[in-house]
């Protein structure tokens, strides 16, 4: 199969579907959108995904997919081994219920659309947004921690001892964290599940700063 993932080298939404395919073995060629630049609302991208966001996958049909959850299931769906997602189903409850935490409640509020519009409609200065990205981005963290810290399944990682969708979805909060200077020290447990996912080659090879069109020097 011939897939095209659009993406952007800094996007952690875009970082979950890098990680789930190099975990699958599956190759997709790159097409990169400068988020910075706004090339997400071109109509060349906007004709792909019409939300003017990345991640898109589109497969060789020409079926456009979006949202990086979503995308992700239907990689685990089409190609389930290694699995992303308990076979039981309170484990795979839990599995997305953790991921959710930082899909739809934590990285959310932290992307550049809504920083732009901190900046240009509600006037923050800089120091304002910094805190709110922060903020914001440690509280999805403390909330995961919360949950690692004292609940019997996880394990080396999120959920038993092998990587799941949790585990994409931590490792690019975490991330999420170095971008904005937040400081991790208050959870040792999901910087401990961080580091071991950086010793597997999909999560590490994957990462922002390795991505081909990262610059050298970024700011962020």
């Amino acid at each position: 199969m011939t897939m095209k993932l659009y993406g952007f080298w800094r996007s952690l939404a875009t970082y979950r579907v890098r990680v789930a395919l190099a975990l699958k073995g599956l190759e997709a060629e790159q097409q990169y959108v400068n988020l910075l630049q706004g090339a997400q609302h071109g109509d060349d991208y906007k004709a792909v995904n019409p939300q003017s966001v990345v991640p898109a996958l589109v497969i060789d049909d020409g079926s456009p997919l979006f949202q990086s959850l979503a995308i992700v299931e239907y990689l685990e769906e089409t190609w389930p081994v290694p699995p992303l997602l308990p076979k039981d189903p309170l484990g795979r409850a839990r599995v997305r219920g953790l991921s959710l935490i930082v899909a739809c409640d934590g990285h959310p509020l932290i992307v550049p659309r809504i920083r732009n519009y901190l900046e240009r409609e509600m006037h923050q200065d800089e120091a304002a947004r910094n805190r709110w990205l922060q903020h914001w981005t440690l509280k999805a963290l403390e909330a995961l921690e919360a949950h690692l810290a004292k609940e019997r399944e996880t394990g080396r990682f999120c959920h038993g001892n092998a990587p799941t969708l949790a585990d994409i979805c931590l490792a690019g909060q975490v991330f999420a964290a170095g971008y904005f200077n937040a400081e991790t020290t208050a959870m040792p447990t999901v910087m401990r599940i961080f580091d071991e996912c950086m010793k597997i080659d999909a999560f590490d090879r994957a990462q922002p700063l390795k991505q081909p069109d990262a610059p050298k020097n970024p700011t962020h």
